[in-house]
């Protein structure tokens, strides 16, 4: 499965970006991470295969949302109210066990950076 992400970029603090992410091959449980500089990789955000199971890291509960769209084999990452924390490469990720553990996934988009300047 290849993986492409793309809509990073530069936004001030309470903006919005949405993260787009392809897949070569559909089927599979999609994740979102993110990397900050010298940080370990973290969750943010799990979908199930239907859309119809979610899951948030805390730090991004009601700010962020994913969806996915099974025809387009496209997942989504819906920012907003962005703070400079959330600064990092955010990566999507395809699997075929739900959760919020690296070991979840099996494989990795290239990354796309997101700074929030405050």
């Amino acid at each position: 499965v290849q993986l492409q992400a793309s809509g990073g970029g530069l936004v001030e603090t309470g903006g919005s970006l949405r993260l787009s992410c392809a897949a070569s091959r559909w089927n599979n449980i999609m994740g979102w991470f993110r990397q900050a500089p010298g940080k370990e990789r973290e969750f943010v955000a799990a979908i199930s295969r239907s859309g119809g199971v979610i899951s948030y890291a805390d730090s991004v509960k009601g700010r962020f949302t994913i969806s996915r769209d099974n025809a387009e084999n496209t997942v989504y990452l819906q920012m907003n109210s962005l703070k400079p924390e959330d600064t990092a490469v955010y990566y999507c990720a395809a699997g075929s066990s739900f959760g919020g553990r690296l070991s979840n996934y099996d494989y990795w988009g290239q990354g796309t950076q997101v700074t929030v300047s405050s």
